[in-house]
């Protein structure tokens, strides 16, 4: 198994270790201290090395931080973690609703004065930008300071040193010399010498690299410098790179990770530095070389975003690799006393399934298998200790994917466990016509995800509901599942363009009660000119990639338009064509009848 069920954080531990903490920060002078998430390399995910947040709260969503104050500790998520953070941490710890209270004013408000403390690698020049600005005219101050969280964590796990292979160029489309060479023809045109990168998945794409240093995501810890010719110097441990030695080549100079700063404190010319993504520490020792920073984008960002044909075509066959695996499942589950499984069980034969079709290198995350209650937790992770059986009239959020050498899936289906309530039906329907209105959309080319994501909250609106997460992310090709820049959110301004791919999932939530979820991969693409339409101007639509049958038994017909009902029909139809050749003749035969055609009269 991939996925383990062990409990990797306890609320009890985190009082002894709040205390240690403000103790440290009391020999040091400091007032308070700031946890990020984030490790050197701003990802959003993390090696357990990394994960201070977790161990410190007992806080283990992928996204949040604290704010530790002598009198006050809090615990900073966004909507998809507000349920999930009031079970998992100590009393002793106060969640905060974030972005909704930033962190500069709250600590304004609760500190006063006095001197807060923050590891310079884990806070990026933006980050900090915005505190300093808080704080502007109040007796406060951030203060560079090593790790404390480090000092008192007397079992931190080892740096991960997981080896690093070559990532083909068939799937991956072009090869790294030629990427390197159209990044480096941008660096010159904009007059700069060299660019910072310390994303891990950005050098991964630019050098056709993946790793195991992440659980759940095939990237190598590391960073880069992109010279103006061609040339890279990347900085990461030896002796993960023992089997690329010949990929790289020459025009890719190793270094290790340690002189990564003396490094940039010796660099001339104008560098391009992405302060979304950069340590203070690097700004810092850019700074020390007298080199002239330009604050740009990472250069890979969207280059990665704009997936080329083999890349799209590797994450179609991926999908379909990956569908018909979730239809055997499917398939096996629909057999079965479900009341005699528990949700480790599905998630256990879920990924039975993925593994059988001999191409799974990982999931692509921990599946989500939350039933009744747990359903409403966003990004539930099943334990041991949480296990709940299914019962009769639970619906279970069931949300996975596979990482592949072609490609990365994530799926969401919310399966019926017996008789459910007409009321969670309804809510389903809505659900579903919000992923059927942006399935069907058609739109300007500079749209962006802000501009639209509210068409996929349309029918839960107009009955009062809603629910606190975004509409959908970007996803990576045999990278990580959450990409950006590209979101279906209030909050991205990126325009989509062609050849990004996006999840598209809506979904509602009832604390306490069931929770709601369907989710495809969608690639942008052009659309075709319609008669009547404006010669001049530029459309885009969504082309879908993840095919695996919508529960029909969920769906009030009586509240789709003749157009919604179509699409469902069309988009099952399209499962069998495109899955049946993958399956033996039993799960065909399962697919027929879980894809066949609905009209308005059905219940």
């Amino acid at each position: 198994m991939f996925q383990d069920f062990a409990v990797t954080a306890r609320p009890e531990q985190g009082p002894s270790r709040l205390q240690a903490l403000r103790e440290t920060l009391a020999t040091e002078g400091l007032d308070g201290f700031l946890v990020p998430r984030a490790d050197a390399h701003q990802g959003e995910y993390v090696a357990p090395r990394d994960d201070r947040l977790a161990w410190l709260t007992g806080f283990t969503g992928s996204a949040g931080f604290c704010v530790v104050l002598n009198d006050i500790a809090g615990v900073f998520v966004d909507g998809r973690y507000r349920t999930q953070v009031q079970q998992q941490v100590a009393d002793v710890f106060t969640p905060v609703d974030w972005p909704e209270e930033l962190p500069g004013p709250w600590i304004v408000e609760h500190l006063g004065a006095g001197k807060v403390g923050f590891d310079p690698w884990l806070y990026t020049v933006g980050q900090m930008e915005a505190l300093l600005n808080a704080a502007d005219g109040k007796d406060i101050t951030f203060v560079p300071v090593p790790n404390m969280v480090d000092a008192i964590w007397e079992d931190q796990p080892a740096p991960p040193m997981a080896p690093v292979k070559g990532h083909p160029t068939s799937v991956a489309g072009e090869s790294h010399h030629d990427k390197r060479a159209r990044l480096a023809a941008d660096l010159n045109a904009h007059g700069e010498s060299a660019a910072v990168i310390t994303l891990p998945d950005s050098i991964a794409w630019l050098l056709n690299i993946r790793g195991a240093d992440i659980p759940r995501n095939p990237l190598a810890h590391g960073f880069a410098v992109l010279n103006s010719d061609a040339s890279v110097d990347l900085f990461m441990a030896a002796e993960k790179l023992s089997d690329v030695t010949d990929h790289l080549g020459d025009a890719v100079r190793v270094h290790t990770p340690e002189s990564f700063i003396p490094h940039l404190a010796q660099r001339s010319g104008t560098v391009r530095l992405d302060k979304g993504s950069a340590p203070i520490a690097v700004q810092s020792a850019l700074m020390q070389s007298g080199a002239d920073i330009s604050f740009g984008q990472d250069p890979c960002v969207m280059p990665k975003a704009r997936k080329n044909s083999a890349e799209i075509a590797g994450m179609a066959e991926a999908h379909l690799r990956d569908g018909a695996a979730v239809v055997n499942f499917l398939s096996w589950f629909d057999t079965q006393d479900k009341t005699a499984l528990t949700e480790i069980d599905v998630v256990t034969k879920l990924e039975e399934y993925r593994r059988a079709t001999n191409a799974l290198l990982e999931i692509s995350f921990d599946t989500i298998a939350g039933a009744g209650p747990n359903g409403a937790i966003m990004h539930y992770r099943v334990t041991d200790e949480t296990n709940r059986p299914l019962q009769n009239g639970d619906l279970m959020v069931l949300d996975s994917g596979g990482q592949y050498a072609d490609g990365t899936t994530d799926i969401t289906r919310t399966l019926p466990i017996g008789e459910v309530s007409e009321d969670a039906k309804i809510a389903f329907t809505r659900v579903l016509q919000g992923m059927i209105a942006i399935s069907r959309m058609r739109f300007p080319k500079g749209v962006a995800g802000s501009h639209i994501e509210a068409i996929g909250r349309l029918p839960l609106w107009m009955a009062g509901q809603d629910f606190d997460h975004g509409l959908g992310h970007g996803v990576g090709a045999y990278l990580c599942v959450h990409e950006g820049p590209q979101r279906l959110s209030r909050v991205s301004d990126t325009p989509l363009e062609v050849g990004m791919i996006l999840s598209n999932e809506p979904g509602y939530y009832r604390p306490g009660a069931f929770g709601i979820r369907i989710e495809n991969l969608i690639v942008v693409e052009e659309a075709p000119a319609l008669s009547g339409g404006d010669d001049h101007r530029e459309m885009l639509q969504f082309c879908n990639l993840t095919y695996a049958p919508i529960d029909r038994t969920m769906v009030v017909t009586a509240l789709l338009s003749e157009a919604e009902l179509d699409w469902l029909n069309a988009y099952h139809a399209t499962c069998r064509q495109v899955l049946s050749p993958r399956l033996a003749a039993e799960q065909q035969m399962w697919l027929d009848a879980a894809c066949a055609t609905l009209t308005n009269s059905a219940g």
